[in-house]
């Protein structure tokens, strides 16, 4: 009893062990701050349809095994005539003797249809790694785009804060002067009308910024109920240093979905020349031990066996058909691919241009503005000066252009990273 008790203790502090590891890793992930770096690496990683793509490069080895075995050989074994009804083998009726036999059969495969299907298999082994590459770009690009969106309400949520923050200091303001008799009370309760907008403000940009990152988090594979954590780094403003017309030979270089339209063309041809090569009949050798146990004596003997099938109906042509069919229907959809990103990259290009332009000019002539009208505004109602629906004018034109400005700078920072999508940027360039 004694040692069973030990040998309990010991797989409970085990267990408990592992449990405070597994918790403490979770919590280190949870903390450690996120940057677009990071959820990229980590997406990659543990992003679920990502994963799943990934395991169709090994269907597509497992399918290249397959491709070079040999046929089986086949082994058959016989006895006839045998006197298991109690007939008797004898002269008068001749029921017998009785034979037993042993046989193999090989087939033999024309030559050049196992290094046919040998070459068809490595060429879907190159169609499933530039399908998982394909995924990966789209799925880098959804997590860019996801990590934008939290960026983005963070920012919002840091505006509504200020905003929140300036208005509890004006109430604060109105009390005392409501106190000094140099305040009419409508105006305080006006202030903090204006003041619980701007908490619900708040509330709402918290919302937005968990929503955010519920879908970056799922982007990255977390479990449902494990937070994010808190995010690092700023919205990208950097700029493309490539003319549209690189851009557009880049992509047609190097998008993963192309070049895997272009293996798929080579794959359909390997298949064509496999179909041509099944229409062949293969041969079947065979070799048979035979035993003859007689009345009046016993013989062994050989027999030796060729069979080919006859391609008299079937030829094969109906799959020879399809085969080269398909080679011409792939050869149009990579014609139609070729020209469908030239149109992506030309608007993707065109979108990050527009968003350049009205991310300048925003910089140059509305924060700025918009700013000093609302601190201005704000420090002459404090002195008494400007009146509560001028403050409110002031402050709302500055909320609408700074949530116009991160907005702006986020579709800037979608349309750069699209821009990359679009022309087949690898996670790790």
């Amino acid at each position: 009893m004694r040692i069973l008790f030990y040998i309990c203790a010991v797989m409970a502090a085990t267990w408990l062990f592992q449990v405070n590891s597994a918790c403490f890793g979770q919590n280190q992930r949870t903390q450690t701050p996120l940057t677009i770096e990071r959820a990229v690496a980590e997406a990659i990683e543990h992003n679920l349809p990502l994963l799943a793509e990934r395991t169709n490069i090994q269907i597509a080895n497992a399918r290249l095994l397959t491709a070079r075995l040999r046929p089986n050989p086949v082994v058959s074994a016989s006895g006839d005539h045998l006197d298991l009804l109690g007939t008797g083998f004898n002269e008068i009726t001749a029921a017998g003797p009785a034979e037993f036999s042993l046989r193999t059969d090989f087939t033999l495969e024309r030559r050049g249809k196992r290094q046919a299907r040998i070459e068809w298999a490595q060429k879907s082994i190159s169609v499933a790694e530039l399908s998982f590459l394909d995924s990966l770009r789209l799925t880098v690009l959804a997590v860019r785009n996801a990590f934008v969106d939290v960026l983005a309400a963070r920012d919002n949520l840091a505006l509504a804060r200020e905003n929140l923050k300036t208005f509890e200091q004006i109430v604060s303001i109105n009390e005392a002067r409501l106190k000094a008799g140099d305040l009419a009370e409508v105006e305080l309760a006006r202030s903090r009308v204006a003041a619980t907008s701007h908490a619900n403000a708040v509330l709402r940009a918290e919302l937005e910024l968990s929503k955010a990152q519920s879908s970056l988090a799922a982007l990255l594979g977390r479990p449902p109920g494990m937070e994010l954590g808190p995010v690092e780094g700023e919205i990208e403003k950097r700029r493309p240093e490539t003319s549209l017309e690189k851009l557009i030979e880049r992509a047609l270089d190097e998008r993963p979905d192309l070049r895997a339209l272009k293996m798929e063309q080579a794959q359909a041809a390997a298949e064509t020349k496999l179909q041509m090569l099944e229409a062949r009949p293969d041969y079947s050798l065979g070799t048979e031990y035979r035993r003859q146990q007689g009345i009046n004596g016993k013989g062994n003997s050989l027999g030796f066996f060729w069979s080919a099938s006859l391609p008299v109906f079937n030829r094969n042509q109906g799959e020879i058909a399809r085969a080269r069919l398909q080679e011409k229907q792939i050869e149009i959809r990579r014609r139609a691919l070729e020209l469908e990103i030239r149109v992506e990259v030309e608007q993707a290009y065109k979108s990050l241009d527009s968003a350049q332009t009205r991310l300048q000019t925003m910089e140059r002539d509305l924060l700025a503005q918009a700013r000093a009208a609302r601190d201005i505004t704000e420090y002459s109602y404090r002195r008494g000066e400007a009146t509560l629906v001028e403050l409110l004018d002031a402050q709302r034109a500055f909320n609408e252009a700074m949530q116009s400005y991160n907005e702006t700078r986020a579709e800037y920072a979608r349309s750069l990273y699209q821009l990359e999508a679009v022309c087949g940027k690898a996670a790790t360039q």
